[in-house]
Parts: structure tokens; sequence; C-alpha cells
């Protein structure tokens, strides 16, 4: 009996045969498709010192030699190839410049050969662009309606922004990795004007445009847009740190008691928690690890190393016995620089590293204020002081800016800065240049609004930049007023 075919049935028996042609001719003709970049993944993105290697993924193998040869960056970024499979990697080897756009092109190269007798294909010619993240600053204005006011200046876009209202009087502030947000305790000015030191601990949005290689474009929000995290009615904050990931707020704060202050405890707080005490943890100077979960904490007569994945802090990670504080970490956390107070009233620098070891830098009568890691972490650019007189009457630094080869423990003077005392330095993230401020002291009786970190009124500071450029004479450069300058990551 003969089987009857629906019309349905008759238009997948037609597709059916039209597709087994099609399979046919392309196995006899081969594969006309040509080779090709299917994903770029910093295109028309921003990217910032902590962004290390791109990626190009083909459709098909390439002959890597030959793109190795004729992919072009401009301008040029220092890198090494490497592949896998069908996917390139260009591995940065300099610090990638802030403030730059940058374009990527890739033509006349052919797929690798399938066989001896086989003609590979030419690739579809390809372009990408990316840009690093501007050049930005943030500081405390000194002067007029910007005193005490954190400021925003984006030297790529020429920009200036007061980001906090008249109202509050900033006193320390830490950007966040994403440089979207600031974090900042402020006071009243009123209450500030009274001289009662009463911060609450708040963020305010930068304005600035968050497009990372490793998520979707984040739309900027305006600036100055300020939310409250922390108040100050059970407790007076005294001290935060900020983690790396921006996961994690470290805060030492002390308990009110009617009119004064009781017990100092130190505190985390993790984002969208409350706050949660660190039990069993007592001590002075912190910062947060690299990693965002631990803590290294001035303990007694050395430095403890606590965990922060858990609200009991009973065991310590590690302890560091011969020293004083901490100053500064690698960014890729592989090592440290730490102080030793010696017995002979002198100082040491000492670099530690991940391993353990311990490597003394330098040792001195004056002070140790501040050490950076450069990018490559090959120097540390450091605020020292130089003991220029110690008669009973009259002690006396001179502040000067220098730095240490890791490798040599070569110091290497950079510039005397004359007549300062309290001084903040700041390294760009791509090392291309240094920030630092020079405050000029109140007058007693002068009412003052602006601080140092040490705690001194000033009547003014100026802001100055050093362009690190090898080879060249350093030559600061004046750029306006303002106090305790930070780049921005």
């Amino acid at each position: 009996m003969k089987q009857r075919l629906y019309p349905l049935d008759r238009v997948a028996v037609t597709v059916m045969a039209a597709l087994t042609v099609l399979i046919g001719i392309l196995i006899i003709g081969g594969d006309h498709t040509v080779p090709l970049v299917r994903e770029f993944n910093w295109q028309q993105k921003k990217v910032g010192v902590t962004d290390t290697a791109f990626t190009l993924t083909f459709n098909r193998t390439m002959d890597w030699p030959n793109v190795q040869k004729h992919l072009q960056l401009t301008p040029e970024l220092p890198g090494k190839l490497s592949w896998a499979g069908r996917r390139l990697a260009y591995t940065l080897t300099e610090p990638i410049p802030y403030g730059t756009e940058f374009q990527v092109q890739l033509d006349n190269v052919e797929e690798a050969r399938r066989s001896p007798n086989d003609q590979p294909k030419v690739m579809q010619p390809f372009a990408g662009e990316f840009r690093s993240r501007d050049q930005a600053y943030v500081y405390l204005g000194v002067n007029g309606e910007e005193a005490g006011r954190l400021i925003l200046k984006n030297l790529t876009q020429d920009q200036k922004t007061i980001l906090t209202p008249p109202e509050l009087v900033v006193m320390e502030f830490e950007p966040y990795p994403d440089r979207d947000r600031i974090l900042f305790t402020a006071t009243d000015r009123g209450q500030e004007a009274q001289g009662n030191f009463n911060p609450q601990l708040y963020t305010v949005t930068t304005g600035l445009q968050v497009n990372p290689p490793d998520a979707e474009p984040i739309k900027a929000a305006a600036p100055g847009k300020i939310e409250l995290i922390l108040d100050n009615k059970r407790y007076q904050i005294l001290k935060f740190d900020l983690a790396a990931d921006g996961q994690r707020i470290i805060l030492q704060r002390a308990q009110r008691q009617g009119s004064g202050l009781g017990a100092v405890s130190l505190w985390q707080l993790p984002a969208g928690q409350p706050p949660q005490p660190l039990k069993n943890v007592q001590g002075g100077d912190f910062l947060i690890a690299p990693d965002s979960l631990s803590l290294v904490i001035a303990q007694g007569q050395g430095l403890a190393i606590l965990p922060l994945d858990g609200t009991t802090n009973d065991e310590p990670l590690g302890f560091l016995p011969k020293f004083g504080m901490v100053l500064s970490f690698a960014q890729d956390g592989s090592a440290a620089t730490m102080i030793k107070f010696n017995p002979n009233f002198t100082r040491s620098l000492f670099l530690v590293n991940n391993r353990g070891e311990q490597t003394e830098l330098l040792k001195t009568t004056g002070s140790i204020l501040s050490a950076t890691f450069d990018p490559k972490k090959q120097l540390l650019y450091c605020l020292l002081t130089q003991v220029v007189s110690e008669k009973e009457e009259e002690y006396l630094e001179t502040p000067y800016l220098a730095t240490i080869n890791l490798q040599t423990k070569q110091e290497t003077r950079l510039l005397d800065l004359p007549n300062q005392r309290d001084i903040t330095m700041t390294l760009a993230p791509d090392g291309s240049a240094l920030l630092f401020d020079q405050a000029i002291e109140a007058s007693p009786g002068n009412a003052a609004t602006a601080q140092t970190s040490q705690g001194s009124s000033v009547a003014t500071s100026n802001l100055w930049l050093l362009p690190l450029q090898p080879g060249k004479t350093l030559q600061p450069q004046s750029i306006g007023s303002g106090l305790s300058p930070q780049w921005l990551p």
C-alpha cells in the first residue's frame, strides 16, 4: 500500500534534501569562511594598571608567529604574546600610561596550515580600540568656599569638581578601586568651628564612568551624590581603612560614655552589612592587606596578621615581632614595607616579602614618613626626613623625597622640601608623577578650617606635581592650592 505524504511532510523532505546537497557542496568545495577576530575583551573599555593583559579570540587557529609580526598597537605598549588554541594573549610588560587612547590593528595574516598541501586563507582585517583611565586625583580644599571640601581634579579632561557640600568638613578619605566613589569621614562645619570633632562615615560619587574589561559598563552617577555609611551616635570614628577590593572597611572606634569616650575597639564593615566587632583584637596602627581578607596591626612588640573572614580573631595568621609599623604593600601582595624602631633611637626601613624574607633597606636618625612601591616593584618612592639640629632647645628635621632601588638598596635623593613639616606624598598609579602638598601653618589664634594629617591647622597649602621622566631633570610644577592629595587608582 502506497503511503500518503501530507503537505508538511513534503516540505520537510524537500528541506532535508536541500540541506544534504548544501552539505555535500561544502564537503567537496571546502570551507569558504575567512579567519577573523570574534572577540577583543578590551574593545571600547577603560583599563587601569591592574589590567595587565588583553585577549583576541579568533574563529580558527592562526599562524601565530605571523600574528606576532603584524600585530600593531598605537601608541606603542610594550608587552609579550602567548597563545593557546584559538586565543591570543598580549601581556603588558610596562604599566599602562593613563589618559591615553590606543588602537589595535591586525591584517595580512593567514590561518594555520592544516596540511602541507593546504592553501591557508588570509584573515579579515581587524581594528579595535580602548583607552586607559583618565589621570585624576582628589584633595582637600583650603581656601574660601573650597576649605574642608573634597575636590576632584581630572587632568586628562582639565576639569575640576567640588564633590562635598559646604556644610561638611572632610577629615580623611580613600578612593574605591573603580574610582566611582570616595569613602570619607566628615564632621558638621558648625560643630567643627566650635572645636567638636565628631565625624561620620560617608561615600560620595565622582561622576567618572566605570567601564572595566571584566564587566558590563555602569552608567556613571552624577558627581557629588552623598550617602551616609555609618553614624556617630554610639561610637566616635577615629580611623578607617578600605580594602583593596572595596568590599570591606575596618574602623577604629571609641565608645561614647556620657560627655567623654570609653574603650577603643576595632570593627569591620562588610559591604551591605552592619558593622561587626573584631573580637579579642587590640592594637594600634593597622592596614588591610592586598588580599582584602587579612589585617596587619601593631600589637605589643610587633605586627600581627589577623584573618577577616569571621568575627573571631583568636588565632593570628602570623606575627612579626621586631617591627612596629607597616607602611605599605605592593599591589599584588608580594611584599610590604615595615619600620623597625631600634634601641639606639634610629629607625630602619625593611622590605618583607611573602616568603618571610626581611631586607633592611636603610637606617636613619630621622623619620620614615611613607614608602610606596612603583608599579614594576623595582623602586620605592619614599618621604623621609633628615635631622639638621639635635640641640635640646631646637630639634629640626628637614623632609625630602627619595627613591630606593629594591635590588641594590641604593638611595637616590630626588628633592629637598625645606620649611615643611606635615607632608602628603602620593605616586600616580602608572608611576608617571608624584603629587605632594606644601602646607603653610596658621598663626596662633587664626580660625583655620583645614588641617594636615598630623592635625596641624593650616592657613593655606600648595600642591606640586613632580613628573618622573627617565633621563630628564626633575622639576616640580605648582598646580594650585590643596591639601592631602591622592591619585585615583
